[in-house]
């Protein structure tokens, strides 16, 4: 049954607005955790060291923040998948181009794959510049990531790639927001209209929310 399911094209679109919402999740709770930054580095340091114990005793120190990221991976690797095959699935439907280009269709829509493929390569930036230390400037510093935040972006690469990043994220939740309340059902005449307002101050508020850190450092607001 599982493998009917996947097989189907509803069943690739229901994979893709559940592993969204998931990330979506994710997001929001990552977003309010950044701007803890403001608060200074006792602080964000403190945050992040608490999100290592979380759990605990019950769970082992990083547990729950490696099951966390386990579950991301699954929703990343699923959404992507699915979302390549139904665009493979979409262009073997229709081998020759439309005569005529669909009209009213949002920048958000047309960029959704463009902008998918951004988010990937920017997420393994993010990864070997903040959690591994690979690529990171000016040191990177075990333990203390406001001081690694800082050093990230006093960087004009590291605020070009984060904010350009972030726009898409933005754009990417705009249109998957409500692409997803369609496919899981939630959608309707009369609830079409709240759900594109919730999906536009959804984006709006994320990517405010996400840029508000480098701007803060380049504006020595953080420092």
């Amino acid at each position: 049954m599982a493998r009917t399911v996947w097989d189907s094209s509803v069943g690739k679109k229901t994979v893709m607005a559940v592993s969204g919402l998931i990330m979506l999740m994710y997001l929001v709770a990552h977003m309010i955790g950044n701007l803890k930054i403001f608060f200074g580095p006792g602080e964000f340091n403190h945050y992040a060291h608490w999100l290592r114990t979380v759990g605990e005793p019950f769970m082992h120190y990083e547990w729950t923040l490696w099951l966390i990221r386990v579950v991301l991976v699954v929703a990343v690797v699923a959404h992507a998948v699915s979302a390549y095959q139904l665009s493979r699935r979409g262009i073997k439907a229709r081998p020759g181009k439309y005569v005529h280009k669909k009209a009213r269709t949002s920048y958000a829509t047309r960029t959704m794959r463009w902008g998918g493929i951004i988010l990937g390569l920017f997420i393994v930036w993010h990864i070997l510049d903040l959690t591994t230390g690979t690529v990171h400037s000016g040191g990177f510093q075990e333990g203390r990531p406001y001081q690694n935040v800082v050093d990230t972006f006093s960087t004009w690469y590291g605020n070009v790639l984060y904010i350009v990043a972030m726009l898409a994220v933005g754009l990417h939740v705009r249109h998957g927001f409500w692409s997803a309340a369609q496919t899981l059902g939630a959608g309707s005449r009369t609830r079409d209209r709240a759900l594109k307002i919730v999906a536009d101050v959804l984006a709006l508020l994320l990517t405010a929310g996400f840029i508000a850190v480098p701007v803060g450092v380049m504006t020595k607001v953080v420092s």
